[in-house]
């Protein structure tokens, strides 16, 4: 499951479906100078049609995990959400080797993140906007409805309290890179499975799971298959990531990933761009269901450094907060 807007570029208008992705930095889409295949089934910007476009001799580069993809930098008029953003730093893709983007659902990236891990020194969208006093407020807040159902909500700006319960507990950012704050320990039936000393965790709208270091998975993985039933998913225990102090509850039916038998898993999920992940063993039920668990090893050089994708999102409205780096999290609704 992948969750995307749409965004406009240039003078008229052309418009692109982005995942607004807090894992990155750079905004990017398909341009008519991109000849891969990944291009060929995607809306692509064509610089001709725009009176904003600005071109610069800057090049950049991205490797993803899952693909890659290499463009030029240009200044345009991005509009995002009735915001209009002149002077934006934006790519135009030249190629997107693979298959994997050629079967994403969306055209491009609005990287969220911090400008020190912007490819080609751009300026994030975000960034720009809060220079050019274009939003009330130095924050932008998530929610993500569960199952694919319309209504998941990105706020510039602003804090929605129709989305949530309960009050906001605040989690300092121990990098202004990612969105990284640190974990104390994730538990299962009140035992401590993953991250026993604590741990760096990214909240990353990007990724679909939520994933870690492979030996900590593979724990996860073990007392799952104890507990596993796809019929009764009530019946398993909770999971528990302790963060600053405060336990953040997924329940089995949040981390759980359940689809008939005729459902191909990857047609279902798209994985983190700029992560390698392998997929999970099917668990099999005997009424032509099968689930498979929303924990995923990850196989990246930043040590026990963990990924909470949307499967951790959905279940807690969650807040990005640029003036004083911070990430707020309450009860979704």
């Amino acid at each position: 499951m992948s969750y995307f807007g749409t965004i406009s570029i240039g003078t008229p208008p052309q418009t692109f479906k982005v995942i607004f992705d807090t894992g990155s930095a750079n905004l990017w889409v398909p341009s008519v100078y991109c000849n891969s295949y990944a291009c060929s089934n995607h809306k692509k910007y064509n610089p001709s049609l725009s009176s904003t476009y600005r071109p610069t001799n800057r090049y950049m580069s991205i490797q993803y995990g899952t693909g890659s993809m290499t463009g030029f930098l240009a200044y345009e008029t991005v509009n995002v959400a009735g915001i209009e953003d002149p002077n934006q730093l934006f790519a135009l893709s030249t190629t997107e080797p693979g298959s994997f983007l050629y079967y994403a659902k969306f055209d491009g990236i609005l990287g969220l993140a911090f400008p020190s891990i912007a490819s080609g020194g751009a300026t994030p969208v975000f960034d720009n906007m809060m220079k050019q006093d274009l939003v009330s407020q130095d924050l932008f807040s998530f929610y993500l409805t569960p199952h694919g159902q319309p209504g998941s909500t990105l706020t510039f700006g602003g804090i929605d309290t129709s989305y949530f319960t309960g009050q906001i507990n605040w989690v300092p950012l121990t990098s202004e890179s990612y969105w990284q704050i640190k974990v104390d320990n994730m538990r299962m039936n009140g035992q401590v499975v993953a991250c026993a000393q604590g741990c760096p965790a990214i909240v990353d709208t990007g990724t679909s799971l939520i994933a870690g270091p492979s030996g900590d998975i593979s724990s996860i993985q073990k007392t799952l298959n104890y507990y596993m039933n796809c019929q009764d998913v009530a019946s398993m225990p909770d999971f528990v990531i302790s963060i600053n102090g405060v336990d953040y509850t997924l329940p089995a039916s949040a981390y759980l990933i359940i689809f008939t038998q005729h459902r191909h898993l990857t047609a279902a999920l798209y994985f983190s761009l700029f992560l390698s992940l392998s997929v999970s063993l099917l668990y099999h039920s005997q009424r032509g269901q099968q689930c498979s668990s929303g924990f995923q090893p990850m196989f990246i050089p930043m040590g026990d450094l963990w990924i909470l994708g949307d499967v951790f999102i959905r279940q807690y409205y969650s807040i990005f907060d640029r003036a004083n780096n911070m990430v707020g999290l309450a009860k979704a609704i």
